[in-house]
C-alpha cells in the first residue's frame, strides 16, 4: 500500500465528532450527560402511537417515495403556512431527508463547487465544516463573540468576495442560543440580494425561542424566497431525535438540485416515522407553546445552578443549550476542562472551542444542554457545586 493517507485530505483534522467522544466519556464514567443535545424523555405519546400504527398497517415498511411521503410533504407545507405565512408546493418545493444533518450535506454537495466560499457563523455545528469540506469549498467564519454573540454585519460585508457562493445561517443558533433579530435578518437579506448569494438556513430550533425573541424565516423577506434553502427537522421540536426526519424547503430548481445529491446519500429513510411526523406537525398550538414554556423553565433551572456553581452564564434566547465561561474558576482551556469534568464532578459538557476555526475565540467556553428531566438537572448542578469547594 502506498504512503498516501487513507482519509480524504478534505476531511483531514475532523476525526470523531466531539458529541461521540463526550457521550462515550459519559458512558464510561457514569457521568450525567449534559453534552450531546438529546432529551432523556420521549415526545408526545400520540406521535409515538402514530409510528406504531404505521408499522402495524404496513405503511412505510418498504421504500417510501424518494422525496418523502405525500402526507409529510403536505404537513410540512401546511406548517410553514400556519406559523410563517410561507407557501411551498409540497410536490416540487419540499424534500424529506434523514434529519437536518443529511439535508445540510446534500445541500452543500449540490450547490457548491471546489473553490467556492461559504460564510458561516462561528462557532458552528461541527457537521457544517465537514459538509463544506466534502464539497471542496472553503468555509469563511463570521465570529460571534461573547457576551451577546450578535453578528457584526460590517464584518460580514467585508468577508464577501467574488468567490462567495452562499451564506450558511443558523438561527436560533447552536451553541450560543443567539436568535437573529428582524433588523439583522433584513440586513443579511439585503447583502444576499446585492451580491446574488444563495442562503442556506438551519432552523431546527425554530420553536425553541424565549423571552420575546421570535423566529422569522429569512425566506419570508423580500428577494429571499428564490435564493433560500430552508432546513428543519422533527427531532428537536418533538423529542424524537433518533427518528432522523428532516426536510428541505426551497423553490423548485433548488430542491431539484438538492434532491439530486440526496438520492445518492440515503435515498430514503424513516418510512413509518414519516407518517408519525406528519401527524406531529399538526398538533395544536398548545403543544408548541407548552413545549417552549417547559424548556424555558428548564433553561432557568440549569442557568441558576450554573451561576451558583461559579460559571459565567450567557443567557440563551433560543435552542436548548447554555454557553458558559470557565475563567471564574481560573481555567482557560475548555477542552481540557471538559475532559476532566466527569472525574471531578460526574458531569459531561461540550467545549465550544471545537466549534471555532479561531482557537482563541471560544477557548474558555463550555456548553451545557438543559433538555433533561428536572431531577437530572438538579443533580448535575449539585455535583457542579464541588468546583467551587
Amino acid at each position: 500500500m502506498s504512503g498516501r493517507p487513507l482519509l480524504n485530505r478534505r476531511l483531514d483534522g475532523l476525526g470523531t465528532t466531539i458529541f461521540a467522544e463526550m457521550s462515550a466519556l459519559a458512558t464510561a464514567t457514569g457521568a450525567i450527560n449534559l453534552g450531546q443535545g438529546f432529551p432523556d424523555t420521549d415526545g408526545p405519546e400520540s406521535v409515538r402511537e402514530a409510528a406504531v400504527r404505521a408499522l402495524r398497517d404496513g405503511r412505510g415498511n418498504q421504500y417510501p417515495p424518494g422525496p418523502g411521503i405525500p402526507e409529510l410533504r403536505q404537513a410540512i407545507a401546511d406548517h410553514q403556512r400556519r406559523f410563517y405565512d410561507l407557501t411551498f408546493d409540497p410536490d416540487t418545493e419540499v424534500l424529506v431527508t434523514a434529519g437536518a444533518t443529511e439535508a445540510i450535506a446534500a445541500t452543500m454537495l449540490a450547490l457548491l463547487e471546489p473553490g467556492d466560499e461559504v460564510i458561516a457563523f462561528e462557532p458552528f455545528y461541527d457537521s457544517y465544516a465537514a459538509c463544506i469540506a466534502m464539497a471542496g469549498a472553503k468555509r469563511v467564519p463570521l465570529t460571534l463573540r461573547a457576551p451577546s454573540f450578535r453578528p457584526d454585519l460590517d464584518e460580514l460585508r467585508s468577508k464577501i468576495t467574488p468567490r462567495t457562493r452562499l451564506l450558511l445561517l443558523n438561527t436560533p443558533h447552536n451553541p450560543t442560543g443567539m436568535v437573529l433579530t428582524a433588523d439583522e435578518q433584513s440586513a443579511i437579506a439585503a447583502l444576499a440580494v446585492e451580491h446574488d448569494l444563495l442562503v442556506v438556513t438551519d432552523e431546527v430550533y425554530e420553536h425553541l425561542v424565549f423571552d420575546g425573541a421570535a423566529h422569522v424565516p429569512i425566506a419570508s423577506l423580500p428577494g429571499m424566497r428564490e435564493r433560500t434553502v430552508s432546513i428543519s427537522s422533527a427531532g428537536k421540536t418533538f423529542s424524537f431525535t433518533g427518528w432522523k426526519v428532516g426536510w428541505v424547503m426551497a423553490n423548485g430548481p433548488l430542491v431539484s438540485a438538492v434532491r439530486t445529491a440526496k438520492q445518492y446519500l440515503t435515498y430514503v429513510s424513516a418510512g413509518p416515522f414519516q407518517y408519525a411526523i406528519a401527524e406531529a406537525l399538526r398538533l395544536p398550538d398548545s403543544y408548541f407553546d407548552g413545549f417552549r414554556t417547559d424548556l424555558r423553565r428548564k433553561r432557568d433551572l440549569l442557568g441558576g445552578g450554573l451561576r451558583a456553581a461559579g460559571f459565567e452564564v450567557y443567557q440563551p434566547e433560543g435552542t436548548y443549550f447554555i454557553t458558559t465561561d470557565i475563567t471564574p474558576f481560573g481555567e482557560k482551556d475548555a477542552y481540557a476542562f471538559c475532559r476532566t469534568l466527569p472525574e471531578r464532578c460526574g458531569v459531561v459538557a461540550i467545549p465550544n472551542s471545537v466549534f471555532y476555526d479561531d482557537p482563541d475565540a471560544g477557548r474558555s467556553q463550555v456548553r451545557f444542554t438543559f433538555c433533561k428531566q428536572d431531577d437530572v438537572l438538579h443533580e448535575a448542578t449539585t455535583r457542579l457545586q464541588h468546583l467551587s469547594l
